[in-house]
């Protein structure tokens, strides 16, 4: 089958137990265009959320997601959602029992396909999980949008869906077989002790005496733990602290804020959304027009020359340097 287009994209669709909490972490990520919570692979045409429900429809509540592959590739897509779920339960999801609850891939082309067995075979391979992984991969068919109330349901009841996600068991079940001492042992293994305390443990390097506070080189900045890109190079400017300090980032998405108290008064700090590395902190003192300052640790980074990025998988972001 042909791949579906959206918007110059492609189409990613996802069963993965309830839709409510399968929204939040694709969204507003760079190169997603939009997420639509709905239901798929039954037999039945325009079902309802209480028809779904009755469990006699052979629906599955899914999301499905219009991307850019070149910004956001449908391998991190599968990354995330492995992420998401309890992939050997074949019988619903954490709290949510029932057919309409499995979870499964469903593919909108070859290509897909490959990618998506690929995953699952490394996935079974790793040993992370002890029983099969049961995640079905199907071709993707019919989906029917769910009503307005679903859709964006962590946004427009925020307080409801807090309270069903932390009850859920979802937040538990990931921190238990995705962040296990294994996990923190090749990590460790990997970065250096300067890059692992600053990275997992929150501490900040000494200004001035750190790789890239100084640099004029042209280039951009990725997360040192996943590669995610950060930042240009043409965006840095002399702050006066001895850190890496920028304008703005190449896409906020890539970035969570939050709430740092530890100085005795109220910051900002910097995250990685995806790798949950500590970063830095963002102040409102950077030059105009917006007068925003990210101030970054080295240690946070790895930089990409500008003659690297095609070859390092960045050949998107040589425009970032093109009619300058």
């Amino acid at each position: 089958m042909e791949q579906d287009k959206h918007q110059g994209g492609e189409l990613a669709t996802f069963a993965g137990g309830c839709f409510w909490c399968m929204v939040q972490p694709f969204d507003e990520l760079p190169g997603i265009h939009s997420i639509v919570s709905g239901y798929t692979g039954g037999h039945t045409e325009h079902p309802t959320y209480e028809e779904v429900g009755t469990e006699t429809t052979g629906h599955y509540e899914a999301v499905q997601i219009a991307f850019d592959p070149i910004v956001f590739p449908y391998e991190r897509l599968l990354d995330i959602y492995w992420q998401l779920i309890d992939p050997t339960d074949a019988g619903g999801q954490f709290m949510d029992r029932g057919n309409s609850y499995r979870t499964a891939i469903f593919v909108h082309s070859g290509e897909q396909r490959a990618k998506a067995e690929a995953s699952k075979q490394e996935l079974a391979a790793s040993g992370r999980f002890k029983g099969n992984i049961v995640t079905e991969i199907l071709p993707a068919g019919p989906f029917y949008p769910a009503e307005d109330e679903h859709q964006d349901y962590y946004k427009t009841h925020r307080y409801d869906y807090n309270l069903y996600h932390e009850g859920s068991g979802r937040g538990t079940f990931a921190e238990k077989y995705w962040r296990r001492k294994q996990d923190d042992a090749a990590l460790r293994k990997r970065l250096t002790r300067l890059q692992y305390e600053v990275t997992q443990h929150g501490a900040d390097e000494p200004p001035y005496e750190n790789a890239y506070w100084n640099n004029e080189r042209e280039g951009i900045y990725v997360d040192v733990v996943n590669g995610d890109p950060l930042f240009c190079s043409r965006d840095q400017f002399d702050a006066g602290t001895g850190f890496p300090a920028f304008t703005r980032p190449i896409h906020e998405g890539f970035l969570r804020r939050k709430a740092d108290l530890r100085s005795g008064k109220a910051r900002t700090a910097l995250y990685g959304r995806l790798s949950g590395s500590y970063l830095g902190h963002l102040f409102h003192d950077g030059p105009p027009p917006a007068g925003q300052h990210y101030q970054v640790n080295s240690a946070a980074l790895r930089f990409v020359p500008r003659e690297e990025l095609e070859r390092e998988g960045y050949g998107k972001y040589t425009e970032l340097f093109e009619g300058q």
